[in-house]
């Protein structure tokens, strides 16, 4: 098939999409002519991976416009991608936009998504989705998947599997899958660095680092932060409770700030939600952000930027994030030999009102 590709190719090099160059696949591809121009005329050992990325691009560009172009691994199987979740996707959630740009990608590798919610039941017994067919799975990627013994399940069904985040010190074991996260310390200690530059010299964390390794890295490098700043935390300024309490309730949070005896300058919450709830209570107590308290969150979750004060906050690039976990369950589908990877995608803080303290009231 390859071949006659190639000899079509050559038969046509007169026609009008001839405008579109090997250099011009390279250059999108992020190759050199070297490497594609061995794809298409089937010269030395390509990994498949690559060769599809180039087809696809081809066709994208309309190099291989009205020939017979290579298939995909997925058009060869029939197979599809499942996605695993103990909890879909809300609208305070990375994956609202992760999910889409996952599924996107995977168009582009010839792969349809099958969502598969596992159910309270599944999770306790440690076995698959009822839906989920293996035979007709060519990969697995999970998302808010945390309990360590169902990760290890999964794992060992044998299929490539990609998982985005995990339990808590995850990544301080050995993982038998690919590991994808966003990168959670440098931009906390960014975050926190910045509040005590604002003056805050009592800071406190809410969130339960033990609900999964990004809260877990997040609460880490808080703590690394103010021991570099020769600063200590009180666990009285801090809502460390365990996950099953309802963070996300303002009321809640409302009671455990009354609890405190005396609030910090400023709070690190470990995702946005948290955040603007925790906002929310503050309000209710009379206190004013961030003239009493400064309050920073992480996600950069849309709804940061219209609650008032705007929240500081960290981006996560989830879109990229979502086309890099399909490339990399890509690339483990076609070659099971890659060793196990563990990326993380860089985030960026955004600092805006509610940590803005030298600057309220100007």
């Amino acid at each position: 098939m390859i071949e006659t590709t190639r000899k079509r190719y050559m038969k046509g090099c007169h026609m009008a999409y001839k405008r579109v160059t090997m250099q011009d696949i390279a250059d999108a591809c992020g190759l050199s002519r070297n490497t594609v121009s061995k794809i298409f005329n089937d010269r030395g050992a390509v990994p498949e991976a690559t060769r599809s990325m180039v087809y696809q691009k081809a066709r994208e560009l309309g190099y291989l416009q009205g020939l017979e172009a290579a298939p995909t691994a997925a058009e060869a199987t029939g197979k599809s991608i499942a996605l695993l979740a103990c909890h879909l996707p809300s609208d305070f959630h990375f994956c609202t936009f992760f999910v889409p740009a996952f599924a996107e990608q995977l168009g582009h590798y010839g792969y349809t998504l099958m969502v598969h919610k596992i159910t309270p039941e599944e999770l306790r017994l440690r076995v698959p989705p009822a839906r989920l067919n293996l035979e007709q799975t060519a990969g697995i990627l999970c998302i808010e998947v945390f309990d360590r013994e169902y990760m290890d399940m999964v794992c060992g069904l044998g299929l490539p599997t990609v998982f985005v985040d995990a339990y808590a010190e995850a990544t301080l074991g050995l993982l038998k899958c690919d590991f994808l996260s966003m990168e959670n310390v440098s931009s906390v200690l960014s975050v926190t660095d910045h509040l005590i530059g604002q003056g805050a010299r009592r800071l406190g964390f809410v969130g339960d680092a033990t609900h999964c390794n990004s809260f877990w890295e997040r609460w880490e490098s808080f703590k690394g932060a103010m021991t570099r700043a020769g600063l200590e935390i009180d666990p009285a300024q801090c809502i460390l409770d365990d996950d099953i309490e309802p963070f996300t309730d303002a009321d809640w949070l409302y009671e455990q700030l009354q609890k405190m005896p005396v609030l910090p300058d400023a709070f690190v919450c470990a995702n946005d939600l948290l955040a603007i709830r925790l906002m929310t209570a503050l309000k209710r107590m009379g206190v004013r952000i961030p003239e009493d308290v400064m309050v920073a969150g992480f996600d950069g979750q849309p709804q940061s930027a219209v609650v008032e004060p705007a929240l500081t906050t960290v981006r996560i690039p989830s879109a990229e994030i979502g086309r890099l976990a399909a490339s990399m369950l890509y690339l483990r589908i076609s070659d099971p030999r890659v060793p196990y990877l563990y990326m993380y995608a860089k985030t960026e803080p955004i600092y805006r009102a509610s940590t803005d303290r030298k600057g309220a009231g100007k």
